[in-house]
């Protein structure tokens, strides 16, 4: 009896309860002792206290909402938690109204139940004995407090009320859950839902129609009437009660009417533009799921017009009126200082409180300055708007994240990337202010970092047991230095293991992936924090390790979710990889060779253990210069990397260095020429130099291993498709629409495979094919022109561009990529005048045509040896426009003859 009176104060009545029935339970029963020596309710060494076990109970079912069978919780359980939950337990659930909702079904000859998210029950006051009567007879039926509780519930609804909530369900002709509309109701009128009306919805039948589609728990949907049954039903004398300062006043009588009320009038919602950059201004937030932005500047525009508009109509209107009647939610104008006008809603009667929907902050205001709306100025959406900021929604209330957030964000201007349209839309903020953009949701998520655990190299300070874990081709070097932070980390990474091995990990797939993002990747048989970067498609992405500096493509599906009650652990260790560069190098080396790269790699990859003195550091958070010693050399300098590298034949760039073939300088100089009239067409002397160039007979390429052709449709049929390039009408690049999705595919493997591949020297020559890193993709390509210094000119033979490209991003063309015949197929306008276009008519041909879907309708076919040579004569027709199709020579030959001049 001394140790019962030390459980919290919330499960006194439950441990007297069961007590209560001790009696008539096995004398055996593992509950009682549990709960009376040692207040826990799970078994097992580390059993869980009451609590623990009831919030664990809830967090189980908010993530299950259709329900639980009761014989499937112990399982469960035990896969989530790795504790055993007591079958007593099982038998406590029906006395624990606040956790769940049970309801008894027969299967078989046998009686289960279900679990269901507690419902949502209104207090109601009691005496301590109805109390404990209440509780000794509860049953999942039987129990009044699992039954809507009708008597606190309002006999009736004002007409404002119920207009309020029509307003809102016309926005979803499907109909909406029950229980979605109080938060809506609170978002769109900044007040609070009576909750109390959820377990009554009869009373909103007069004005929608209620669907119940379950009983345990009680679940419906609600429908608008018809706008003529609504008037009907809210035209009538209703009682409404006001509420002052706290004190009911008396009842009053009115008779409802639009004009009086004209916040009945709906305000079209916030539409973010899904295409082209959106800009977002940050006004301020409560938490990271509650951020108040201000869009873009079409948005703003609108706006000032708008507030132009009232200006001039309250200031110059002697008709105007004050506003009447006000009631919490009401739109009104307010006349602000400055001599603003602007709109608001009533916050709060009490202490005269509005908040500016357009701008999203609140200020008290004088009786005198609030002024009736008038309803030409409903049509604009309100300005202001919520969103949430991706990767933060597990931390949203985090006072430090908060503050960080505020001090990062408010008042100024980002880029945004939206991730979920809704409500309250998800979000990743941009700072595009400085050269590089800055990931603001990845940056503020570093402030939940434990600074306890961050690694401060030291100037002069010597380490052991260094691992370097990555060397990139300029040079740079990511290293791992024994410390608190990776032991911590190497702690919970075998926790996860541990984890996952009683879990499908399926069920932790990355759904929504987006860059900033961390999760977890399967490395070497053991699991490892990543970060996205970029997204190439709906399969493949770009990541770092954070605890390596590796980076790497990998497939989305390979990806983890971080389960949650490791979230905050995980994210709060800083990336354990430290980068550096070798001191004491040539200052004036340039660019890294191949083959000094990969002496670099062999070196120091193969080695399993370094020692490391810094010489330099810039900055706190900035590169390190370091000296690396294999073991057995440490301190000598003299035999350290450094300066083996340094004494290494690996940084002269001599003559054609990086060429297995010489070519003379006419020819490089001339390829050079080559690529940059492609790369800059432009005007019409460049055109024409290419032009020129592309009618000189090209090298044969041997036909071993070739894709087959691409096939084309018969002479006057019509093709669909896909304008890559867009020169002039005499030379344009068009791909096959119904290839896309095979070449996107293919795109999507070379990526995949390439970021994998071992990088290696590789023998170039001219005119043979190979797969060539442009932009963080990979292309499939034909060498044009090897120049000095490192460089090709390539042709890229599914796009038609010609591109410059170093050496180092060209790997073979593996015989998985040469199957798909090469998609670009170079054409000429058909119905026009072979000339030289002017550099306006190239322009205005270019914007017309260019990453568009078209039809095409072949006159003529050029056929050549190589497939990529091959040219067609073609008309193009746009059949976009819903009433008329344009063909593209009819507009060339009137708008753009103008702009051209004759040979």
């Amino acid at each position: 009896s001394e140790k019962r009176l030390t459980v919290p104060p919330r499960f006194q009545k439950e441990l007297q309860v069961h007590l209560s029935r001790s009696s008539s339970v096995d004398s055996n029963d593992n509950l009682t002792t549990s709960i009376a020596e040692t207040h826990t309710v799970a078994s097992g060494p580390s059993a869980a206290p009451v609590s623990e076990v009831q919030s664990r109970i809830m967090e189980i079912l908010s993530k299950r909402s259709s329900g639980v069978w009761v014989s499937k919780m112990p399982q469960i359980y035990r896969e989530m938690y790795w504790e055993e939950l007591s079958t007593a337990v099982l038998r406590q659930l029906e006395n624990w109204p606040h956790v769940c909702t049970v309801e008894k079904v027969h299967r078989g000859d046998q009686m289960d139940g279900l679990l269901y998210p507690a419902k949502k029950i209104p207090p109601v006051a009691k005496s301590d004995t109805e109390q404990e009567k209440a509780s000794q007879n509860v049953t999942s039926r039987a129990d009044p407090l699992l039954k809507p509780n009708v008597e606190t519930a309002p006999a009736s609804l004002s007409s404002d009320f119920k207009q309020k909530v029509v307003n809102i369900l016309l926005k979803y002709s499907s109909g909406l859950w029950a229980n979605a509309l109080p938060k809506l109701y609170q978002d769109t009128y900044q007040v609070k839902f009576p909750e109390d009306v959820l377990n009554n919805l009869e009373l909103l039948s007069d004005v929608c129609v209620v669907d119940y589609v379950s009983e345990v728990p009680r679940k419906a949907i609600l429908y608008a009437k018809p706008q003529r049954c609504i008037d009907e039903n809210l035209n009538v004398t209703e009682k409404v009660q006001r509420h002052d300062g706290g004190k009911a006043t008396a009842e009053l009588q009115h008779e409802e009417s639009k004009d009086q009320y004209p916040e009945n009038v709906t305000v079209p919602p916030l539409i973010i533009p899904s295409e082209g950059s959106v800009s977002v201004m940050v006004l301020e937030l409560k938490n990271t799921n509650e951020v108040l932005i201000y869009v873009g500047k079409d948005y703003s525009s609108a706006q000032e017009q708008m507030e132009d508009d009232m200006k001039a109509y309250y200031s110059q209107n002697s008709t105007v009126s004050l506003a009447q009647s006000l009631s919490v939610g009401q739109l009104v104008a307010v006349h602000a200082e400055e001599d603003a006008w602007l709109r608001a809603r009533i916050v709060s009667l009490e202490d005269d409180r509005v908040c500016y929907v357009d701008h999203g902050f609140s200020e008290f205001v004088e009786s005198n300055s609030v002024y009736k709306l008038q309803k030409q100025f409903h049509s604009l959406p309100f300005q202001a708007a919520k969103c949430k900021l991706a990767g933060l929604e597990v931390f949203c209330d985090d006072p430090v994240l908060v503050k960080t957030v505020e001090s990062q964000t408010c008042s100024k201007i980002f880029a945004v990337e939206i991730l979920e349209k809704s409500d309250i839309p998800l979000l990743v903020l941009y700072d595009t202010s400085g050269e590089d953009d800055i990931n603001i949701n990845a940056t503020c998520l570093k402030a939940l970092y434990d600074k306890s655990l961050e690694l401060r190299l030291q100037v002069d300070a010597l380490y052991t047991n260094v691992r370097v874990t990555s060397v990139f081709s300029d040079g740079s070097l990511y290293c791992q230095v024994p410390s608190k932070g990776l032991s911590r980390l190497s702690e919970i990474l075998q926790k996860l293991e541990d984890y996952f091995h009683y879990k499908q990990t399926s069920e932790f797939n990355v759904s929504l992936p987006f860059c900033g993002k961390i999760c977890l990747f399967p490395s070497k048989g053991k699991w490892a924090r990543v970060e996205i970067r970029l997204i190439h498609s709906r399969r493949a992405l770009d990541v770092q390790f954070m605890d390596t500096g590796t980076a790497a493509t990998v497939k989305i599906s390979e990806l983890r979710e971080i389960p949650p009650q490791f979230l905050r652990e995980v994210i709060a260790i800083p990336p354990q990889a430290i980068k550096c560069c070798l001191a004491d190098l040539p200052p004036n080396t340039g660019m890294w060779t191949p083959d000094a790269v990969l002496w670099l790699r062999d070196t120091v990859m193969n080695c399993p253990e370094f020692s490391m003195k810094v010489v330099k550091q810039n900055g706190s958070k900035g590169i390190a210069h370091v000296y690396l010693f294999a073991p057995e050399n440490f301190p000598d300098v003299d035999r350290s990397v450094n300066r083996q590298i340094k004494k290494a034949d690996l940084w002269k760039h001599q003559k054609d260095v990086f060429l297995s073939v010489t070519p003379s300088g006419t020819s490089s100089t001339k390829a050079m020429g080559d690529a940059v009239s492609a790369l800059r067409l432009t005007s019409g002397k460049l055109e024409k130099s290419f032009s020129d160039s592309a009618r000189e007979p090209s090298s044969a390429v041997s036909t071993v291993d070739m894709p087959p052709p691409l096939l084309l449709s018969k002479t006057g049929e019509l093709m669909d498709v896909y304008v890559s390039v867009a020169c002039h009408p005499g030379h344009f690049i068009v791909q096959p629409w119904k290839e896309l999705h095979n070449l996107e595919a293919l795109m999507e493997e070379m990526i995949l495979y390439y970021s994998r591949a071992e990088e290696k020297p590789v023998n170039i020559e001219k005119n043979k094919l190979y797969a060539a890193k442009i932009e963080n993709q990979w292309y499939r390509v034909i060498i044009k022109g090897i120049l000095r210094n490192g460089f090709l000119s390539v042709y890229e033979l599914d796009y038609g561009k010609h591109e410059f490209v170093s050496i180092e991003k060209v790997q073979p063309l593996i015989d998985t990529f040469r199957k798909l015949p090469f998609q670009a197929i170079t054409a000429q306008l058909a119905g026009v005048k072979s000339q030289q276009w002017s550099e306006e008519a190239s322009i205005v041909f270019r914007n017309l045509v260019e990453k568009k879907p078209l039809v095409a309708q072949i006159q003529a076919v050029s056929e050549s040896t190589n497939s990529w040579d091959r040219k067609i004569v073609t008309f193009l027709v746009d059949t976009s426009h819903p009433d008329t199709d344009i063909w593209i020579h009819d507009f060339v030959s009137q708008s753009l003859v103008e702009f051209s001049k004759d040979d």
